[in-house]
């Protein structure tokens, strides 16, 4: 092998070295490029050493008037999680519980009838607003991570190698609703769902696909907690039946008529 041939290898190897060491530094650091979150236990319990505790058995009164909101959270959210596809995903709630004949209405209640940190206080100025008994609190959290390099692309020319770094966008989200008794203060259930989307592009894009992914990732999640809490629905009208002893539970006539006067008394009942 001449000096010539031996002198390139060395240059060859030398330069892949130095792109697999960059690549596998880069790889190492992964930093949230975005984190959006509203948490329903900083909104119920701003003060821990104030919390609310339950006040006794909750009482349900059929048919159920029922209302859901997203609890305030960052401003960051405001995007991708606009004021518009929340009310979106709150009529879908809506209208999965529509056939249940224990449940009257789901009212969709717009944001700025919460504030940061309200509490309980909140929610039984809501009560008096809407005449509603139980409200369901949605709650959400986001995070994206960038990581730089894992992508690089390797070009090599007569003058020697190019790395062409890429990136690759993880987008993980949360979306959990919990269902309340207001007068109680009790959880009845609750609900969540998950996401993750994971995308690739280039430095010039990246911020428009992180802005993509960021809606994507709340869809996703938005779909699976409707899915769950429609699950979680049937799973407790079944335990207010199998235990009566837990839950107060006053029918009223227009209930009465929508079971067309049946003697049954399961919340249920057809």
């Amino acid at each position: 092998m001449s000096g010539r041939n031996r002198r390139r290898r060395l240059v060859l190897a030398a330069a892949w070295v130095c792109v697999l060491a960059g690549v596998a530094g880069c790889a190492a650091v992964a930093r949230p490029e975005a984190h959006q979150t509203a948490s329903v236990v900083e909104f119920l319990y701003p003060d821990a050493r104030g919390a609310a505790a339950p006040t006794g058995t909750p009482t349900l009164t059929l048919p159920l008037r029922v209302g859901i909101a997203f609890v305030p959270g960052s401003a960051a959210a405001s995007q991708s999680l606009n004021e518009a596809r929340r009310m979106e995903v709150m009529r879908e709630v809506a209208r999965r519980f529509a056939p249940y004949p224990f449940v009257q209405s789901i009212e969709a209640i717009p944001s700025e009838y919460l504030r940061p940190r309200g509490g309980f206080d909140n929610l039984d100025q809501l009560r008096a607003l809407y005449g509603i008994d139980l409200v369901a609190l949605v709650s959400y959290d986001q995070v994206q991570f960038t990581h730089r390099g894992l992508l690089s692309l390797t070009y090599w020319t007569i003058v020697g190698a190019y790395a062409i770094p890429g990136e690759r966008n993880d987008t993980q989200t949360m979306i959990d609703t919990v269902v309340m008794d207001i007068g109680s203060r009790q959880m009845l259930f609750r609900a969540p769902g998950t996401s993750r989307v994971k995308r690739q592009s280039t430095f010039v894009n990246a911020s428009e696909q992180l802005g993509a992914d960021s809606a994507d990732g709340f869809d996703g999640a938005a779909r699976q907690m409707i899915d769950n809490l429609e699950r979680e629905l049937e799973a407790f009208r079944r335990r207010v039946d199998e235990h009566p002893d837990r839950y107060r539970i006053v029918r009223t006539p227009e209930f009465e008529r929508r079971l067309g006067g049946t003697a049954d008394t399961r919340v249920g009942a057809p």
